[in-house]
């Protein structure tokens, strides 16, 4: 991983790209600029504070997926010598939020890829500059590819691609389960089955899927896809979580799964975005789930109107800080259930700050996802406090 300077430096160029901004003093609303001068008048606003970083956060700016997943791949893979580069990227439509959640599980070991956006049949300005600043070596597990084509995407000139496709959501998620399979030489012994007709309740799954490198399924409310089916037969009697309620995905569908492994349905799993990403930061189950219930974690905060940010940013929780995937309303009042989660990790020191544990919060997108506002307020609960030292003998 980068220093963090560095990283600060590339997210805020990476941020500028996308919000407009520039080095022009007679821009109304510059973004994150650097080599900003102490003398200047508006120098703390000008380098992004509170804005763009406040002690406890970090924002990737952009103001559409395209931007934020150009910067958060430049955050992870920083390019600037090999070791810094990724060995292949994954391309998926803008328009796809299932091909983005089920493309997510590539940023993991062995592929490592970070995810790109294209938009029709063009890449975006911000795509062609990430994918030249990547520059990524070629993946050994897929024959080499430098890009990973998932869906119906254009092929960028001059870089070694495979093409991952399928006819619908459930076909192209098995498609990438094949292609994971390949990577690894082996099919994984865990599959997470989500809501293919829901993107704010299934797009927390991202994070998970970059971190782990399992392989995420669709299913609908009331009937599971024959290609799902066939796909977790391949694994052969997998454990089977299920990321939904039953509002979401019906039992019915959950007696089809146990037919093929053994099932649990992620606990607290709801209807309602925000509790949902909650249930499933909380959950934890031997090995599986992120099991954040205490402090010391990176968290990634994600705006439930935009669900395909969250694709952008698996890449984060999957190196760095390794956190979960929140989702938010995007309101200037924080959502109440996700203040009281965040009440309930907040670190905590008894005798010295220096010695404890520390939070931190990636915020995925612009003012117009999360308002400035609701950043400060996340970066206040994320802040280490004092506690008492209830061992500490009284003075007579």
């Amino acid at each position: 991983m980068a220093p963090p300077r560095l990283i600060l430096a590339l997210l805020a160029a990476g941020t500028l790209a996308a919000c407009g901004g520039t080095n022009n003093p007679d821009d109304p609303k510059p973004g994150p600029l650097v080599g900003v001068k102490g003398e200047e008048k508006e120098a703390a606003r000008d380098l992004g504070f509170p804005a763009f970083a406040t002690k406890n956060t970090t924002r990737v700016g952009g103001a559409d997926p395209v931007a934020n997943a150009a910067a958060v791949a430049r955050a992870v893979y920083p390019g600037v010598e090999p070791g810094t580069r990724p060995k292949a990227v994954a391309l998926v439509d803008r328009g796809d939020w299932r091909a983005g959640l089920v493309a997510s599980a590539l940023a993991a070991p062995p592929v490592g890829a970070p995810i790109l956006l294209a938009e029709d049949d063009e890449l975006p300005a911000a795509t062609k500059d990430a994918l030249d600043a990547l520059s990524p070596t070629g993946s050994r597990e897929l024959g080499d590819a430098q890009v990973v084509r998932v869906g119906d995407v254009p092929e960028p000139q001059g870089l070694k691609t495979t093409d991952v496709t399928g006819k619908d959501p459930a076909a192209l998620a098995a498609a990438v389960d094949r292609t994971l399979a390949a990577a690894k030489g082996r099919t994984s012994d865990r599959v997470l089955v989500v809501p293919s007709e829901s993107a704010e309740l299934a797009m927390p799954a991202a994070g998970w899927a970059a971190k782990s490198g399992e392989p995420v399924l669709f299913t609908e409310r009331t009937k599971l896809p024959a290609i799902t089916r066939e796909a977790i037969a391949r694994h052969q009697q997998p454990k089977i979580y299920l990321f939904a309620d039953e509002k979401t995905v019906s039992n019915k569908v959950e007696r089809e799964l146990r037919r093929l492994g053994a099932v649990k349905r992620i606990d607290g799993a709801s209807s309602e975005p925000v509790a949902n990403s909650i249930a499933f930061a909380r959950y934890i189950d031997g090995s599986y789930g992120w099991g954040v219930r205490d402090p010391g974690h990176g968290l990634v905060f994600v705006n439930a109107k935009r669900p395909l940010d969250a694709a952008a940013a698996a890449p984060l929780s999957s190196s760095g800080t390794y956190g979960p995937i929140l989702m938010h309303t995007g309101e200037p009042k924080l959502d109440r259930p996700l203040e009281s989660y965040l009440l309930d990790i907040q670190p905590g020191y008894r005798r010295d700050p220096v010695r404890g544990v520390y939070n931190h919060g990636w915020i995925i997108g612009d003012e117009a996802a999360m308002p400035i506002a609701t950043q400060a307020k996340i970066d206040t609960l994320l802040e280490i406090t004092p506690v008492e030292d209830t061992t500490a003998k009284a003075t007579p």
